[in-house]
């Protein structure tokens, strides 16, 4: 096809694409396209510009900056994760891809199961943390002193939803760069920033990101062995090691005590199936007998979803999966839960927080009690295990409702299917929180606590903290023991009771539930840090 051929052919697909604008490609980096405008577009014009000596990817992108110089071959980067739920986190693989294609060395500490390591940090020109959740932030602002003890010459950024929340107090950390959303191609910038300018302290305004970027193969070469992370408990006690993926980033749902909200906004963007396959593969060549799909939401887009798992079945026939999906979805989409079972679903993780109608509402959650239990109903008849998490202690508690939330585990037989931790979580409000939105809630509440990374609240019943307390040990005693979820079940059992002044019912005939399986981290994604968590970097 001779030039003009080919100009012509493009021509009228990019016309398509953009009618004021001609797509001549993509960067490598940020994605931003790449566009000439219209009135431009001629032929002797673009020619030179596509032919110009060095290549972009060499001389650098106008869009983003990148520049693959000798230079930045000797620039050291330093990806930590404080902590991911028991997961080889996505994120840091991700980032770590995004800034190896840029050219630069990439090393990885995932704190969770390493130290903080002195040689490496001495000669790191750039640290950046990922802070996925609360517990991960905690650990971060403990661990920052030393990081910068440890790492004297390196510049730091924080990257991930807890980052742009706490910003300002990352910044009195000695945080200078912070990332939210989709904040790989802002890693990248920042780094060609650091290695064009060395010696300049990068100081720049929050940036969250939610353009749509390129997803890339993720690169978890230097993470610790998936072997080491949580794995897969089935309820005959024998294991499986599990991989870690995301399929979407973000929600689309707008719950109020929900952090991904606040950076987000009630979007998501979508991985695409073939990088999703491509990470699976290279953790079941680690040793992945089980997946477990990290989204807050994996029917977010439902075909998404299918095409995905379908995929991952006919590839891997013998491998099952696990996911997180709404109550709401769970009815709305009830006809797709025989083919998750089909393709190899064994548990579904539901955030239900409340069987409390009113509870509900004040955190947006779009489903009721009755929802709940037809859901229970649903994934049960279809076959495969329903896990649900709570958020058990709020303001609004009384005694008698959460009472009630044990009971309804009874009733629906599901107290083997919860991890006895999330029956003494405590709703947290972080900054930026929807939920000091919610009339009246300021009332309920005291002034932000830099410590702990949100707003401290008393319950108005004494008694209601004091039972969370009770449990709160009772649980972290019995997981150290390993003592069976119905055992310690019947230990809060008695526990709610006797709050209230009452006999406890005895639990030994009645039918709990079987075992189910689960995944051996607990599932602390709400839970503030045990004190061994906060020293153990």
């Amino acid at each position: 096809m001779g030039e003009r051929t080919l100009f012509g052919f493009l021509e009228r697909v990019n016309r398509k694409i953009n009618r004021w604008h001609y797509f001549l490609g993509g960067c490598v980096c940020c994605s931003e396209a790449i566009r000439v405008p219209l009135p431009f577009l001629d032929f002797h014009v673009v020619k030179p510009m596509l032919e110009q000596s060095p290549p972009l990817a060499d001389q650098g992108h106008s869009c983003c900056g990148t520049a693959q110089s000798p230079a930045a071959k000797s620039f050291n980067l330093v990806l930590i994760n404080p902590y991911e739920l028991g997961r080889q986190p996505f994120a840091l693989a991700e980032a770590s891809a995004w800034l190896k294609r840029a050219g630069y060395p990439v090393h990885c500490l995932d704190l969770a199961l390493q130290k903080l390591d002195p040689t490496l940090l001495a000669t790191a020109d750039g640290v950046a943390i990922y802070l996925g959740m609360h517990t991960a932030t905690r650990i971060a602002m403990e661990a920052l002193p030393r990081i910068r003890q440890l790492a004297p010459n390196a510049q730091m950024a924080a990257f991930g939803l807890y980052a742009p929340m706490n910003a300002d107090l990352l910044r009195g950390s000695g945080v200078s760069a912070i990332f939210g959303g989709e904040s790989e191609p802002d890693l990248v910038a920042w780094a060609n920033t650091l290695c064009t300018e060395p010696g300049v302290i990068v100081d720049q305004a929050t940036i969250v990101r939610h353009d749509k970027i390129e997803f890339l193969p993720p690169d978890r070469s230097d993470l610790p062995q998936l072997e080491r992370y949580a794995h897969l408990v089935l309820p005959d006690g024998s294991t499986r090691v599990a991989g870690f993926v995301d399929s979407t980033r973000g929600c689309k749902h707008v719950c109020r005590h929900c952090p991904v909200v606040p950076v987000y906004e009630g979007k998501f963007r979508v991985v695409p199936v073939d990088i999703v396959l491509g990470d699976i593969e290279q953790q079941i060549a680690a040793g992945a007998r089980h997946i477990s799909f990290g989204d807050h939401d994996f029917f977010n887009g439902p075909t998404h979803a299918l095409n995905v798992v379908r995929a991952l079945h006919a590839r891997w026939p013998d491998v099952s999966f696990d996911a997180t999906i709404k109550i709401q979805h769970l009815l709305d989409h009830a006809d797709l839960l025989p083919e998750l079972k089909r393709n190899n679903c064994l548990f579904i993780i539901a955030a239900v927080e409340s069987v409390d109608d009113h509870v509900l509402g004040y955190l947006a959650k779009n489903h009721t009690r009755a929802d709940f239990y037809r859901a229970v109903d649903l994934v049960r008849a279809a076959g495969i295990a329903l896990a649900p998490t709570w958020v058990a202690f709020h303001p609004w508690t009384t005694l008698e409702a959460y009472l009630d939330l044990l009971k309804s585990l009874v009733d629906l037989r599901l107290v083997q299917a919860v991890p006895p931790v999330q029956l003494s979580i405590r709703l947290l409000v972080p900054a930026g929180s929807k939920l000091l939105e919610l009339p009246g809630f300021t009332d309920l509440i005291s002034p932000f606590d830099a410590k702990l990374l949100g707003y401290p609240w008393r319950n108005p019943d004494a008694r209601v903290d004091a039972l969370q307390t009770e449990i709160q040990q009772s649980v972290m005693q019995a997981e150290k023991a390993n003592t069976p979820r119905r055992d310690v079940f019947a230990s809060i059992w008695r526990m709610a009771h006797a709050a209230l002044g009452l006999s406890a019912p005895d639990l030994d005939g009645s039918e709990l539930g079987s075992a189910v399986p689960h995944m051996s981290e607990p599932w602390y994604c709400c839970a503030e840090p045990t004190e061994a968590q906060l020293q153990n970097f």
